[in-house]
């Protein structure tokens, strides 16, 4: 089981690796709260683990190797995924750089507009929630129809065709920030900069 922001790329769910993959608002705090909360409601032996879009893994529970136990590590570490990615190229044969090609393409891209006031974009998010202004029209008028909206930390618009614009105002400065996903690297910088170009055009 995984849990990680919604930010995160939705490989997570594509690849099917995992039983189920837990999505938080963004910051570690959430996701470390959101594996306590799955270790108490799955039983025992259950391998929870949690990462973050930027860096940072985090592992919840114990976990029972062959011949040792390796233990919970609840708190950001960058050497055990290293690890790993290593040992599954080793043992397959195979160069690091061939492990990526075996995932879905998808690709992210973020961007930012500085020196925006947190309520002034809490605002701008509210109304697009609220329909008072057209999310889609704002966000990417180009990406067909909407199949899902999340709003579990700012506001998340799923396309039928598989791309993702998400606004949301920072958690540590004045800036609005849009997360993009898409299967193309081009194509994700594309919705992230077109995005909060319209966005500028509207609030300055």
């Amino acid at each position: 089981m995984i849990v990680t922001p919604v930010s995160s790329n939705t490989v997570a769910e594509k690849c099917e690796t995992f039983r189920e993959v837990i999505r938080t608002k963004i910051g570690s705090p959430y996701v470390i709260a959101a594996m306590q909360a799955a270790l108490q409601a799955h039983p025992p032996g259950t391998v929870v683990a949690g990462y973050e879009a930027n860096g940072g893994f985090l592992l919840g529970s114990d976990v029972q190797m062959p011949e040792n136990c390796l233990k919970a590590l609840p708190t950001r570490d960058a050497i055990l995924p290293i690890l790993s990615l290593l040992t599954t190229a080793a043992k397959r044969g195979v160069a690091l750089s061939e492990l990526p090609k075996e995932l879905p393409r998808r690709f992210t891209a973020s961007d930012r507009i500085q020196n925006v006031a947190t309520e002034s974009s809490r605002s701008l998010i509210s109304l697009m929630r609220d329909g008072a202004i057209d999310p889609v029209e704002i966000l990417a008028p180009g990406a067909g129809p909407v199949i899902e909206q999340d709003v579990t930390d700012g506001l998340r618009l799923i396309f039928k065709s598989g791309e993702i614009v998400h606004l949301r105002p920072s958690g540590n400065a004045p800036e609005l920030r849009c997360y993009s996903e898409a299967n193309s690297q081009e194509r994700a910088m594309q919705l992230s900069s077109e995005a909060l170009q319209r966005i500028s055009a509207l609030i300055l």
